[in-house]
């Protein structure tokens, strides 16, 4: 039996089981609970996903997996499911993500670190906004994603974990205390952060991811994952790029990396010759959307690039280097 390699066919056969004796029986013929997070939905019926995906191994190998032999989550069932084409919803809304906290905590913040009641406008308008962000799958949303319920409780709990609540907080997560103690720290980078992220989904800049999740990997920011998507999008501008090795070239300067001066060209030849990666010194929430100056610029090595962005708040290469120095890296190249 090869665990998750089933049919469509298979499935399909495990839906009619089930269909044919009723969820009850069906469940208990195989010592799967209901389903507590997911359902398959299917010619506009809802079944227990996990029970099915189990069942359908019997179908395709001769033998149901038991329920403890695999995950009924993303990981697993619902992964095996969508793949073949199913439609899998969520019973539960997904955990808030950084950049939703945000927007949450600006409001809060604006309301003097106060809760806010579910008919706020405040609260009305961010729930819209939160529906609109590219974060979460629509699969991965049920019919109260976010609604005034929800965002008026994220206030909530912001508010009765700021530092001069006295009361008994509510029960907030791990990412509300810690945008919030971004917030404390560095109030007006926060808020222009919050307008800035507010601004690209209504425009629609932000609908889009410039960059895939993928490339965020070990990369950091206070101001969340979306206006990071778009802050190495525009690192990732060729002809910004371009422009840059241009304008250091024309002034006599070598292509090396600003933080510890390495040299692409005298590391690997002809093969490093013109290449350098590009960063953008300047956070999106302070640049804003505004044209990018060559100035804003620095050229720096990959590994350069991955250390700055990988903690908030990001050093600007000089002060890399100034790290760098301070580590007595051995062989870091002179910069000049």
């Amino acid at each position: 039996m090869l665990k998750g390699v089933i049919s469509r066919e298979s499935v399909l056969s495990a839906v009619d089981e089930y269909d044919r004796v009723g969820q009850d029986a069906f469940l208990a013929e195989y010592g799967f609970a209901q389903a507590r997070n997911y359902l398959l939905v299917h010619e506009g019926r809802e079944y227990d996903s996990k029970a099915i995906a189990g069942v359908a191994h019997q179908y395709e190998y001769g033998r149901a997996l038991r329920p403890t032999e695999f995950h009924g989550g993303t990981g697993e069932a619902v992964v095996w499911l969508e793949q073949l084409g199913f439609t899998v919803k969520s019973l539960r809304n997904p955990d808030w993500a950084w950049d939703e906290v945000v927007l949450a905590c600006a409001i809060t913040a604006d309301n003097g670190w106060r809760g806010l009641a579910a008919t706020d406008p405040r609260v009305v308008e961010l729930s819209g906004l939160l529906r609109l962000l590219p974060i979460h799958d629509a699969s991965s949303r049920n019919d109260t994603f976010r609604n005034a319920n929800g965002v008026a409780r994220k206030t909530f709990d912001i508010a009765t974990r700021h530092p001069d609540y006295q009361g008994k907080p509510t029960n907030g997560g791990a990412t509300d205390r810690a945008v919030l103690q971004e917030f404390l720290a560095s109030p007006v980078e926060m808020a222009a952060a919050a307008q800035l992220i507010r601004a690209g989904v209504l425009t629609g800049g932000l609908q889009a991811p410039a960059v895939a999740d993928e490339d965020l990997e070990d990369f950091d920011a206070p101001e969340g994952r979306l206006l990071l998507r778009q802050h190495l999008a525009r690192e990732r501008n060729p002809k910004l790029r371009r422009q840059k090795i241009e304008s250091v070239v024309r002034h006599g300067r070598r292509l090396a990396c600003e933080a510890c001066g390495f040299d692409f060209q005298r590391t690997y030849g002809d093969r490093g010759t013109g290449y350098i990666e590009c960063h953008h010194v300047v956070p999106l929430h302070a640049a804003g959307e505004g044209r990018t100056k060559l100035s804003d610029l620095a050229l720096i090595c990959a590994n350069c690039h991955r250390m700055i962005h990988r903690r908030a708040p990001w050093p600007t290469p000089g002060e890399l280097r100034s790290l760098i120095s301070e580590a007595g890296a051995p062989g870091a190249q002179d910069g000049s």
